[in-house]
This record gives structure tokens, sequence and C-alpha cells, in this order.
């Protein structure tokens, strides 16, 4: 496999290239607008079958250039700060909606047979741009299969929560507070999905092999509070409440609306749960035939919490 990543140096793309490289892909591919980063990729991993481009998802040229050769397209670049997004509206529709847009169109213009795109819990229930822009994206990648699927490129959808330890997470948020004073915390309620780097990875290249076109797949995740988090992390530091941030945080995240849940295939073999599209005209059956009358949505306040001891255990086999 012929594999690209857009975003490939931020976090989620540096954990996907050392597995990639190591399961002996033909070529794997890096673009990132940002140089200096590129080059840490280069150097950190290099490797004759990695290449490095510097490209940005608004330069769709560039992107065909960049997909060259490749038949598999993971698309994970996105702008995703909440607060400095209030000053950058345009930009968060020009990446993440018609960045989009670019790059499932220069993966059909290169012959790629798959297009993988890397959602958000903030995508569902948005609250914000940055949420709406990557629920919008979503349904353009959906319904791209309606012009996409009949040329031979199926595109799909992967959505799940923060990851843990992820670039500018609480947890690196924290590791920047002095020993001495108290750890900064919006909500003393508030809860989040959890996932490892590790486990993200593997749940986009299990899809990968078993992607069909139009789907949406969520992974089925605990949840915990971010106070239990902190302790296990920083045991007895007192906690500074700061309030939830501007620009619409939330104070628990949902993986599944109410809506999406009327048309869910899920099973209890697997760890995961997939969204149908309401109308698929790419194949003979368009309408969605799922019907799990499960009442509410899939959040992080009713999910299956995880322990203080729990939340150690993990964050020390990944740290």
């Amino acid at each position: 496999m012929r594999v690209v990543i857009t975003g490939g140096t931020g976090t989620l793309g540096r954990a996907l290239i050392p597995r990639l490289l190591a399961d002996g892909h033909e070529r794997v591919v890096s673009v990132s607008r940002d140089e200096v980063k590129a080059g840490d990729v280069a150097t950190d991993f290099a490797h004759p079958n990695l290449r490095v481009f510097l490209a940005d998802v608004r330069d769709r040229d560039r992107l065909v250039q960049a997909f060259s050769g490749c038949d598999t397209v993971i698309h994970a670049a996105a702008l995703k700060r909440v607060t400095e997004s209030a000053y950058n509206p345009s930009e968060l529709i020009k990446t993440n909606i018609l960045g989009t847009m670019n790059v499932i169109w220069a993966a059909q213009q290169v012959g790629a047979r798959n297009v993988l795109f890397i959602s958000s819990d903030k995508a569902v229930h948005a609250t914000n741009l940055y949420g709406s822009t990557k629920f919008t994206a979503e349904c353009y990648a959906v319904q791209a299969n309606s012009y996409t699927y009949p040329n031979g490129l199926s595109v799909a959808c992967t959505r799940y929560g923060n990851v843990l330890g992820s670039r500018g997470s609480v947890t690196e948020i924290w590791k920047g507070i002095p020993g001495d004073q108290p750890l900064p915390l919006t909500h003393l309620k508030m809860t989040r999905f959890m996932i490892t780097k590790d486990e993200a990875v593997n749940f986009i290249l299990h899809r990968l092999r078993d992607m069909e076109a139009g789907l949406v797949y969520v992974p089925r995740l605990p949840s915990y509070r971010l106070a239990d988090l902190a302790e296990a992390l920083y045991p007895g530091r007192p906690l500074a409440h700061t309030g939830l941030r501007p620009g619409g945080e939330k104070l628990h995240e949902s993986l599944l609306s109410d809506e999406e849940l009327s048309r869910v295939n899920e099973s209890p073999e697997t760890a995961y749960a997939i969204i149908l599209p309401s109308f698929k005209t790419w194949e003979d059956a368009q309408w969605c035939t799922a019907a799990l009358d499960t009442p509410g949505d899939y959040n992080s306040r009713t999910a299956w919490r995880l322990t203080v001891e729990e939340l150690r255990e993990i964050c020390r086999r990944h740290s």
C-alpha cells in the first residue's frame, strides 16, 4: 500500500508514520505546510520509503503532486484551536471544509482507491465553528461518494475524542505548570472520552483494511473526569477552577447524536459502531436500513467511567 497522510507532522501523523513504515508499506507520504516540522519528520523517521512534502490542503494542484502514485489517503490535516479561531473563522473554513474538498478531489485525480477522513467528537452537537466545520466536512466526505465511488474512490470517516497526550491537550498544559501552583481545570464535573495514540492508530489502520464508502466509524470508548485524570497524574495536587473556556467548550462530549443512533449498525462482537449514510446514491440500496431505537446520545457523561487507578495505569503505559 502507498499511503499519504495530510497533517503528517501532527501528533497523529507522527504516530502513524513509524507504524506504516514498520508494516512494510511501499510508500508513506507526509503532507504538511510547516517547513520546520516537516524537516523533523524527515530526520526522526528517516527511511527510504518515506516522502515528505510541503503542501497546504488549500492548494489542490500541489496535492495532486503529493498524492501521485498513492492509493490511500488518511486526511488528518485540520485547524482545531478554538480560542485562536475566534479571530480566524475564515481560515477554519478554508482548511477544514475547502481543504477536505480539495483532498478528495486530488485523490480522485490520481486514481487513489480510499480516503479516510479523521473527524472529531466536536462534530456532534457542534457548539462552535470548529465543530461545525468538522461536521460539514464529514457530511461532504460521505456524500462525495455519489461521484467518486463510480470512479473507483471510496471515502469514509472515523470519529473519536481527544487523544491522550496530543499536542495542546490538557496533560501537555499541566506539564508546564510549576509544582507549587494548582492545576488549572475548567470544571470539576467535566468529562471526556479516553483514547490513546496507539489506540487511535490501531483504529485507523484496522478501518483502512475493511472500510466501505460512506460509513462513519466510531470506536466504543470509556470516559473520564478531568479531575480524576489530574489526581491520577498529580496525586493530591490542588486544582484551580477556571470556568469553561470561551468559544463553546462543552462540559461533556458526544460521539453519536440521538438522530445518528437511528442509523447505526453495531454488534456485541465489535469495538466500534458504524453510522450508515441516510442516503446512498452510489449503491442500489439507497436508503438506510438500520433501526436502532436507542434514546439519547452517546456521551462522556453517561459512558463507562474510568477510575483514578485505571487512569493512572493508562498514563503510565503510554507516557
